[in-house]
């Protein structure tokens, strides 16, 4: 019998970026099998994490202590039908696959959580909504936490939001990148060369996250800290008040938000 602290269905780069949090905090690679059915992408795994064990599917005498479901959506379903015998509680990150089914799929015994991370996760700097199922204990709602938590932030929220999850974090870094060309061809627009503009587009955006996340002062406050009074700032931010720009991203959220419930409909 082989026996995993940790058994990951799925080695695309969320599954991959979920290990790499682990490890980083100390799991030993050897601990982890990881089921991908891609052989290049298993080479890929092997190679970074030294003593990974990597499988196309799971043996029949395998076990481990949870698992991550990182598949696609429509993929899930086969893959908590294999991994569910062997281990006592699943953390799935699958878009839209209810708590409902997960648990369906899986079986009455293993523990549910089930959690929508986004993409800055791949560099340690995810967000991540996270919901139990009615019958999730505490502990296991620790441990899940503690997965995503080595690769950003976690609330933890009611399955009911996390759709709301979606629309804002999940869908969030795409709307900020959308800001980051804008700004980028702003600068061109107004004579700055194609490469100083984005180098300093991108660092105005990391520069204002970190002074979010760091300063400990609210966003509005910030803002009002950088416009004086019929000076540069309050220009600019006349123009984009006067584009609606503060109602473009609430209208954002809230389709994103609308577009992730449709999909966790069944069909």
């Amino acid at each position: 019998m082989s026996t995993y602290e940790l058994i990951v269905m799925g080695g695309g780069r969320m599954g991959e970026a979920l290990l790499g949090g682990m490890v980083r905090g100390g799991l030993n690679p050897i601990d982890v099998l990881v089921v991908e059915p891609v052989a290049d992408r298993r080479a890929e795994l092997v190679a970074a994490y030294a003593g990974l064990a990597v499988a196309d599917a799971l043996a029949p005498d395998d076990h481990g202590g949870g698992a991550i479901i990182a598949v696609k959506p429509e993929h899930v379903e086969v893959a908590c039908r294999a991994v569910g015998p062997v281990v006592p509680r699943v953390l799935s990150i699958a878009a839209g696959v209810t708590i409902a089914n997960l648990q369906a799929w899986l079986g009455s015994d293993v523990s549910v959580v089930r959690s929508m991370p986004n993409t800055p996760a791949l560099v340690g700097a995810g967000a991540s909504g996270l919901a139990g199922a009615a019958t999730t204990n505490a502990h296991d709602m620790a441990w899940a936490e503690h997965i995503l938590a080595s690769v950003g932030v976690v609330a933890t929220v009611t399955e009911s939001l996390l759709d709301a999850v979606t629309g804002l974090s999940g869908s969030g870094p795409a709307y900020v990148f959308l800001v980051a060309e804008a700004l980028i061809e702003a600068g061109v627009l107004v004579g700055l060369p194609r490469d100083t503009a984005s180098l300093l587009a991108r660092q105005t955006i990391l520069g204002a996250a970190r002074l979010m996340s760091e300063g400990g002062e609210l966003p509005e406050v910030l803002r009002a800290n950088v416009t004086s009074p019929g000076g540069t700032t309050a220009a600019g931010l006349r123009a984009l008040e006067d584009r609606g720009m503060r109602a473009a991203f609430m209208d954002a959220v809230v389709a994103a938000t609308a577009r992730a419930r449709a999909l966790g409909q069944p069909h």
